[in-house]
């Protein structure tokens, strides 16, 4: 049993950490409007030490709000664009042959955009398979290899991407392999009514506010380490397994709609990303323990990019969202 000591502690630093989001979505704010569980997102998958992939059709902020995080943490950034001409050279860097004044030669490698904290990966599904597949390594090792050289890249690291609907011309599929390095896909949709307004007044008017940095390196390294120290009871683990079993077809405990539409369930990644997800919410909320209902939120976002579809479900429009609402719903919360 933890002490009164132990539990002051857990709740000062629990408020501590409350206070840097506070300050760090206010900062965000005074930039995007609404959006609320996109941010929630993007700033879960930095907490998670992770990448976070951001879909929805051009024009909704996906990239202002990017680079206005970057702007609010005094973090190294760099933004790729992609492009279908893009090279993985154009990514990690490349080897040139330098010069030297007494006429000799050196090879010198010259490190590319990857190697910053913050990365955005702009439209990545506008370049080919080949381009997107050189993010691989970095995203999932933290590392990139190069002539048989290996770079540690700097922590914290971590890719936030932007993709168009697969619907819109000139895009290509991402990877199976490479989804599931993101630790979410957040869906990012329309303005409401009054939140257009808003946007309009502070696009067509006065400059806005300038974005200060408000978290550096070590304010983000130990919050990252504070979210692993959040404790998950056994039950609330087993409730996450069961929902990632409940997304495969072959489970006895699918729903009917997974065993007719999904051809591959989530992989254990998903569970791993629930959890966390699970963990960094209860932060956000002021607690130091993660529930069952920090779970149920956590699902959609950590599981919709790892649950494929067969061709039936593609044929008959079945969206990945309603497939994951039926599977929380099929499994209880008591095994």
């Amino acid at each position: 049993m933890a002490s009164e000591a132990d539990k002051q502690a857990a709740q000062e630093r629990v408020a501590d950490f409350r206070a840097k989001i506070a300050a760090l979505k206010a900062e965000i704010g005074k930039v995007v409007v609404g959006q609320t569980d996109v941010v929630d997102g993007v700033l879960a998958a930095m907490l998670a030490g992770s990448h976070a992939l951001l879909e929805g059709v051009p024009g909704l902020g996906k990239t202002v709000l990017i680079k206005t995080l970057a702007e609010a943490l005094a973090l190294s950034f760099s933004r790729l664009q992609f492009t279908p001409d893009l090279m993985p050279a154009d990514i990690l860097g490349t080897t040139v042959v330098d010069d030297e004044a007494r006429g000799g030669r050196s090879f010198e490698f010259r490190k590319g955009p990857i190697f910053a904290n913050v990365v955005l990966a702009d439209e990545i599904n506008r370049a080919t398979p080949k381009t997107q597949s050189a993010l691989l390594e970095a995203m999932q090792e933290h590392r990139v290899t190069i002539a048989k050289q290996t770079y540690v890249l700097d922590e914290p690291f971590f890719v936030l991407a932007t993709q168009n609907p697969l619907e819109m011309e000139g895009t290509y599929p991402l990877p199976e392999a490479q989804l599931d390095r993101f630790f979410v896909k957040l869906l990012v949709t329309f303005p409401a009514h009054d939140e257009l307004h808003a946007i309009l007044e502070r696009t067509t008017g006065e400059a806005a506010a300038p974005v200060r940095p408000v978290l550096g390196r070590d304010d983000v390294l130990a919050m990252q380490r504070l979210v692993r120290e959040v404790p998950v009871a056994r039950h609330v683990q087993d409730f996450a397994i069961r929902v990632l079993e409940a997304t495969h077809p072959t489970h006895p405990g699918a729903p009917e709609r997974v065993r007719r539409f999904v051809r591959f369930g989530a992989s254990p990644r998903g569970a791993q990303a629930m959890l966390l997800a699970a963990k960094i919410r209860a932060l956000f909320e002021g607690r130091f323990a993660a529930s069952i209902d920090d779970v149920r939120v956590a699902a959609r976002p950590a599981l919709r990019h790892r649950v494929l579809l067969n061709f039936e479900g593609e044929a008959e429009g079945v969206r990945t969202d309603d497939v994951l609402d039926d599977v929380l719903r099929a499994v209880p919360e008591q095994a």
